[in-house]
């Protein structure tokens, strides 16, 4: 029997050789398919910017063509626009049906960041920059659009490894855009609630805005608990400060203002902190709320 020759069988085995001797072709792999990101945009926006009592928030919701239809359904515009009772309404829902996140800053912390920074844009940037990235650990979107509060960088510098290849748009007037206006209702209803439980620990309502009626305001809760009480509850970089504390013979948080460096013990009691805070340490009082 030959012994050199091959059946066809084991022939079939083997796979062919280019002619000379050549190396194997090389395994076909099948094609995998290209990663879109999910479409749509992330709107964002705050409340509080211009009290003297209360938080910072910032809320921001993630606009999909399903939850886009939602939104115009539900008639979401600005929240400047929409009454308290029904914006906390809206707001519920828009939490019920749609990716979002609220960043909210309590007045103690809020005093001590803005301390740290000296510029309102940067602790807003800080802010905005939070709620998109926490958004995107949930959906990859591309696009995100903001109201128009200073120079984009701000928040491009401030956006960390999943939002550095996001597309950010700042515009005028953006609560004209879907997204950023229900992003405003999920940060007007949060500072509507916030200044309502800080109403309660004071005993009587606290105005929002910053005319003479919130000096008055102010004047009330310095006289009832102290004039350094005052940290709890208010922007104290605010030219209102000077006004409220100027009769009085406490020169302690005019100092504090003033101070670059703040009170390192100011503290909001009861919050989370957050590992992406600006000094890149966990820091107390800034509410992360999915």
């Amino acid at each position: 029997m030959n012994t050199s020759k091959e059946s066809s069988k084991d022939r079939t085995r083997r796979p062919n050789r280019p002619a000379g001797g050549g190396p194997r072709p090389q395994k076909r792999h099948k094609a995998q398919p290209h990663h879109q990101p999910a479409p749509g945009w992330v709107g964002t926006d705050e409340s509080g910017k211009g009290d003297y009592f209360g938080p910072l928030v910032i809320g921001g919701v993630y606009v999909s063509p399903k939850t886009e239809s939602f939104l115009t359904h539900l008639k979401v515009r600005d929240s400047k626009k929409i009454s308290d009772g029904v914006i906390k309404d809206m707001d519920f829902q828009i939490r019920s049906h749609c990716i979002y996140s609220v960043v909210v800053i309590g007045p103690e912390k809020y005093n001590l960041l803005y301390n740290k920074m000296r510029n309102l844009n940067k602790l807003l940037a800080w802010g905005h920059a939070r709620v998109i990235e926490n958004i995107l650990l949930r959906v990859d979107c591309k696009k995100a659009i903001s109201d128009q509060f200073g120079s984009e960088r701000f928040i491009l510098n401030a956006l960390l490894k999943l939002g550095k290849q996001i597309e950010l748009k700042q515009t005028p007037r953006a609560e004209e855009d879907l997204g950023v206006a229900a992003g405003s209702i999920l940060a007007r209803a949060e500072f509507v609630r916030r200044l309502e439980r800080l109403s309660q620990e004071c005993g009587f309502e606290l105005p929002k805005g910053a005319a003479e009626n919130v000096n008055q305001a102010a004047r009330k809760v310095a006289e009832k608990m102290g004039t350094d009480a005052l940290n709890r509850f208010v922007k104290l970089h605010f030219k209102n400060t000077g006004k409220v504390i100027q009769d009085s013979a406490s020169p302690t948080l005019s100092e504090q203002a003033a101070s670059p460096q703040g009170d390192s013990s100011a503290q909001d009691v009861g919050t989370t902190g957050d590992r992406n805070s600006p000094s890149g340490e966990a820091e107390p009082g800034a509410f992360l709320i999915h």
